[in-house]
């Protein structure tokens, strides 16, 4: 398995998929795990993988994305950047040597932008897409107000959309995490043959959940990790036309808007009252411990991308979840039944009040969605069709 990260400690979604999955899959089969890494301290998390896998290797990538020499390969070269900037020639090395040395049965890779490190093989390769990259950055591009900047920037987006389609079409099957992003993959390539492997909520927000009737706080949750630009898109939206009116309503209620590189990315929001709160890398209790203090997740996201960890982060943890549809997209929610889903920053507003005064709609909210998660979304099932998918791909 090759992941763009080292899938611990599992604060990032990402990394929550990755090590969820590692660990159910484990039980039965033997793992060769390559993750990227920036820093060299990151390779004290290996200690918590050893026993989920045969061998690990944590290879080195660029620390800052944005050296010199990243951006010339990207500008010049035929390659997107964030190809460029996650790649590592240790990780080709290693896999290579991994290949030669044992009889690997197939090759999972999360991500298509790891691909350029897996050798010339007859060892068939799943593809997992975590998100349609193009898209996102696409919709980013379109809200950019710098006319210069749109230019370079549609340029890199033009190339990252051709390789993605080229990995694609490389990898012996694709895998996506819902149903609209397989139905966009088709789009591009019509015969691709693209399996469904959603995402599931982590172990440690399931064990959050209480059955029991709780009394509902004005407190509203948003988590995330600040380094994607949707996320920062949300917390924007949040922060600046959805909260303040909801303090319009109810003059005591607080927004905690949590995540890896808060303060970093959203310092400007504490204006509009919002209390930003960085969440450490390796810090679950104090991801635990924002959820416990919150009653209501909203997520008023815009951009594209995967199926939303958050959400079903929130809903396995018994916090009633307000989104955009663009939000819960991939994920089996009726609207009113498992989640509340908004258009306008108004409409937001409106939902956060009204379940916060209506307590037979926080508490139906909440407890069909842990329903939900119980049926569809816990990582021994995802797991289990995962399974099936690599026993099709195997020589007959």
């Amino acid at each position: 398995m090759l992941t763009p990260y080292l899938p611990y400690p599992p604060s990032s979604g990402g990394q929550v998929r990755s090590y969820n999955l590692i660990k159910e899959l484990s039980q039965r089969h033997e793992i060769y795990l390559v993750g990227l890494i920036k820093n060299d301290s990151e390779k004290k998390y290996i200690s918590h993988l050893r026993k989920y896998c045969k061998e690990i290797y944590a290879c080195k990538r660029s620390k800052n994305p944005w050296t010199v020499s990243n951006i010339v390969k990207s500008v010049f070269g035929g390659q997107p950047f964030v190809v460029v900037r996650n790649y590592a020639q240790e990780a080709k090395e290693i896999i290579g040597d991994i290949l030669k040395k044992n009889d690997i049965d197939l090759i999972h890779a999360e991500t298509f932008y790891v691909m350029p490190h897996i050798p010339t093989t007859n060892v068939p390769v799943l593809l997992v897409e975590q998100t349609i990259e193009y898209m996102v950055y696409q919709h980013f591009i379109e809200n950019l107000k710098i006319p210069f900047a749109q230019h370079l920037l549609k340029l890199d987006i033009y190339k990252l959309k051709y390789w993605e389609k080229t990995y694609w079409q490389k990898a012996t099957r694709v895998g996506a995490v819902s149903h609209e992003d397989k139905q966009q993959m088709r789009k591009l390539i019509p015969n691709l043959h693209v399996e469904i492997i959603p995402n599931a909520a982590g172990e440690d927000l399931i064990h959050l959940y209480s059955a029991k009737e709780t009394y509902a706080k004005p407190v509203f949750l948003y988590v995330a990790n600040f380094l994607w630009l949707q996320n920062v898109e949300g917390a924007e939206i949040l922060s600046r036309r959805v909260f303040p009116e909801i303090r319009i309503n109810i003059p005591n209620a607080r927004c905690i808007i949590a995540g890896q590189y808060a303060k970093e990315k959203l310092k400007h929001l504490v204006k509009y009252e919002t209390e930003i709160v960085d969440l450490e890398k390796d810090s679950i209790e104090a991801v635990k411990r924002v959820y416990r203090e919150s009653s209501v997740f909203i997520a008023p996201l815009e951009g594209p991308g995967g199926t939303r960890l958050k959400i079903l982060g929130a809903m396995a943890a018994g916090l009633p979840v307000i989104s955009s549809k663009t939000g819960v997209a991939g994920l089996d929610v009726v609207d009113s039944k498992h989640v509340l889903i908004a258009k306008t920053p108004h409409q937001f507003a409106h939902h956060a009040v009204a379940i916060l005064k209506d307590n037979k709609l926080f508490d139906s909210i909440r407890t069909n969605a842990r329903k939900l998660v119980e049926k569809k979304y816990v990582y021994s099932k995802i797991a289990k069709k995962l399974e099936k998918v690599y026993l099709q791909m195997l020589p007959k």
